[in-house]
């Protein structure tokens, strides 16, 4: 390639948000080469083939404004009104005296109003000549303060000679018009003062209840056990549609999904359907599927495989008895169900086409990935699609009942919450983007790029991260006016007072790796910030929802001021609070205010397999060093770590005088230490402190290994204690009264 090849792609992928070199967490600057950008340009489906291809692209992007009349969205805050959208018109000379505008403008409760600027009204703000054509630009300006929410500006523009394309006297377009607030919700802090929650991976939750997975019922049970112990919320993971198939499909961050869940977190014995069909059906009363539940029950480690499908042979008798007894029959529950899918539109619709079509798919050819399917069934609005949706319209609205079922439960978990008082209630989680197999990306091809999303070298992850899921255009995302992001901001912060977003500095920029290169050919793509950041400030506000910014990793410049800005709050974690380059901890004192502060997260040692070094130990089994040296390092770091620990321990009082200091005579974790260790935390100024229930019953190994798949019992592993007997611990009342008294005090 030539140089002048090299310097239009550079330009290009400016154009495009790809950025040139980042820093790494080791200090070492990458460099992104034009193989990287090309590659990156690619996977947004932009052509790069030729010096032509290229300047092409570049001359579409300079004048994409000029020649699309108005951008599709705009996003502007509550407090900079009046706003102006600009309109930009090719006009001959002089004809834009004789030019007329106007506008409507609707809400979405259907309230409008119109403005009109007649010729002579208004002045060209600016011009431009493309292809010997003459473009102005006016900027319309609304005098009226705008609530917050999405608005639809229609705009009409009429010229009397015809002037337009195709001969027509007018051209109309209209506008997505995003008025937000300029931070997230958050409590008055003399209302609410702080609050300590528990950390509970659902999945994991081991009852003599259950169907060998933790379900909507525990979830009910955890909060009243935290709420009568004086805690403010339950911290879970994602709750999102995932494939359910080992090893694979098992990951709650890898969902096909972020709109809808997973049954498999249904109490399929609460259902009403299913208490009326258990009463009669032959299968459902014998001992061989009483014994199949039995045997998930006792298991020590999750089935998905075999909890998807009994939950899913219930489930079906279950709508049997509903389609015949309410769905054909209009009953009270038959309109609930009915209004529910009205709301949700054709994005429920979709979703129950798909996991229809997944099924038919995986028995009569045994793939998995929509991207295998034959080809005619690729286009979700195809004619083919449309065929199968109509010949399987039962089975598609079985999992529109699914849906509706998880809604009717999650609901009811969420209030209890609200009639205990606690403070936050449910913490959501939000997974950073979903598997290109999945349904939000076969429902939204044109959002998404032919690439995966990860993350770049670090001292954990020293080849890198790929995520595995296909990250969207921003460009994409612009045109289609955010709708796939607000949806999924929608969703994510019903039936919870808080909503952690994972990779919040995914927000700012994301790690792409073109498609057959690995991370350490990746690079960063800008994302549209300030537009996503004020989508999560509205729907945070008008759901009551906190919102908790995951932002460790390696943070671009400004981020965390400006998520401070936004309200939103820190992710702070014990382990890695340090006075760097001293490795020494942060003292309770200097951590922020805004902030959740916690110990570890499902991806990093508990307590207990820090202690004892069980993170390093799995590494050097699954060969994750590259020599003897760095296992050898990380240990002596380790013990370096725990004897830190201690020291800061000891300076806050939170361990007695007669506690060893020497890490040698503290060979395990101990409850008492654990206590000190969150005491420690809930002496900071933090809003939130979040408690990992792994931590307190002494869990050696992470709930999930980054790196691995079936080498580690990632996502698998139960809680080796039943939660009815969690629920008698002393260790937790222990722990609480000593967080209840750190909390409180003025």
């Amino acid at each position: 390639m030539t140089e002048k090849f090299d310097h239009l792609v550079d330009e290009l992928a400016a154009l495009c948000g790809i950025i040139p070199d980042y820093w790494d967490i080791f200090g070492k600057k990458h460099i992104t080469s034009t193989e990287t950008k090309r590659a990156i340009l690619s996977a947004m489906k932009i052509k790069t083939a030729t010096e032509a291809d290229a300047a092409r692209e570049i001359e579409e992007r300079r004048t994409l404004n000029w020649k699309m009349f108005v951008d599709p969205v705009h996003v502007i805050s509550v407090n900079q009104q009046p706003f102006s959208i600009p309109v930009y018109i090719s006009l001959s000379n002089d004809h834009e005296k004789d030019l007329e505008i106007s506008w409507s403008i609707e809400d979405e409760h259907g309230s409008s109003d119109t403005a009109s600027f007649p010729s002579g009204s208004f002045a060209v703000s600016e011009e431009k000549w493309i292809d010997e054509k003459r473009y102005v630009k006016i900027n319309l300006t609304d005098n009226k303060k705008r609530e917050t929410g999405y608005h639809h500006v229609a705009v009409t523009c009429r010229h009397p000679e015809r002037i337009f394309p195709d001969g027509q006297d007018l051209i109309k377009r209209t506008v997505r018009l995003i008025v937000a607030p300029d931070s997230c919700y958050l409590p008055d802090a003399k209302e609410t003062a702080k609050s300590w929650g528990l950390a509970v991976n659902l999945y994991a939750i081991h009852s003599s209840e259950n169907w060998g997975i933790g379900d909507f019922t525990d979830l009910s049970k955890v909060l009243k056990w935290v709420s009568g112990l004086g805690g403010g919320f339950a911290g879970i993971n994602p709750l999102h549609a995932i494939p359910n198939t080992n090893p694979y499909g098992i990951s709650p961050y890898s969902p096909i999904s972020r709109l809808y869940r997973n049954f498999l977190y249904l109490d399929i014995t609460s259902i009403p359907e299913f208490k009326d069909a258990s009463r009669q059906d032959p299968e459902l009363l014998s001992a061989s599927f009483k014994k199949e539940v039995d045997d998930l029950r006792k298991s020590p480690f999750i089935d998905y495989e075999r909890a998807a499908l009994l939950k899913k042979k219930a489930l079906h008798k279950a709508f049997e008895v509903f389609y015949d007894k309410h769905f054909n029959r209009a009953t009270s529950r038959g309109k609930g169900f009915k209004k529910y899918c009205s709301s949700q539109g054709r994005s429920l619709e979709l979703f129950g086409v798909f996991m229809a079509l997944w099924d038919d798919m995986k028995r009569k050819k045994d793939v998995y990935s929509w991207k295998d399917w034959p080809e005619a069934f690729q286009d979700p609005a195809g004619e083919q699609v449309r065929e199968f949706s109509r010949t399987y319209h039962r089975e598609v609205l079985f999992y529109l009942y699914v849906q509706w079922l998880i809604e009717e439960q999650l609901s009811k978990a969420s209030s209890v919450s609200e009639k205990e008082g606690m403070a936050v209630g449910i913490y959501n989680d939000l997974a950073i983007g979903a598997i290109s197999g999945g349904s939000d990306v076969w429902s939204n091809q044109g959002l998404f790029g032919d690439a995966d999303v990860g993350a770049p070298p670090d001292d954990f992850s020293p080849d890198g991260q790929n995520w595995g899921f296909p990250p969207m255009i921003p460009e994409k995302m612009r045109e289609s006016g955010y709708e796939l992001f607000i949806r999924t901001m929608q969703k994510n912060m019903r039936h919870g007072g808080a909503l952690r977003i994972d990779h919040a500095l995914g927000l700012f920029r994301l790690f792409w790796i073109p498609s057959g290169m690995t991370a350490a050919y990746g690079a960063y793509v800008e994302c549209p910030s300030e537009d996503l950041l004020r989508i999560i400030a509205l729907e945070s506000v008008r759901n009551k929802t906190i919102i908790i910014a995951e932002d460790l990793g390696t943070i671009g410049e400004n981020v965390r001021e400006t998520l401070s800005r936004f309200n939103m709050l820190s992710y702070r974690l014990f382990y890695f609070e340090r006075n760097y380059p001293d490795p020494s901890f942060v003292p309770p004192d200097e951590y922020p205010e805004l902030a959740l502060c916690s110990v570890t997260t499902h991806d990093l040692p508990t307590l207990t397999g820090y202690w004892v070094g069980q993170d390093i130990m799995m590494r050097k089994k699954l060969g994750k060093y590259a020599d003897e040296a760095m296992y050898q390092q990380q240990l002596k770091e380790r013990e370096r770590d725990k004897g830190l620990i201690i020291a800061a321990l000891k300076e806050q009082g939170l361990l007695p005088d007669d506690f060893p200091s020497e890490v040698a005579a503290v060979p395990e974790m101990t409850p008492e230490l654990c206590r000190a260790i969150y005491g420690y935390l809930s002496r900071t100024p933090c809003r939130l402190t979040l408690v990992s229930l792994d931590d307190i019953i002494g869990t050696l190994n992470q709930q999930n290994m980054p790196g691995t798949v079936d080498t580690h019992p990632n996502w698998i592993q139960k809680t080796p204690v039943l939660l009815k007997d969690m629920m008698k611990d002393k260790r937790f009342a222990e722990l609480a009264e000593v967080l209840n008294e750190n909390l409180h005090k003025e």
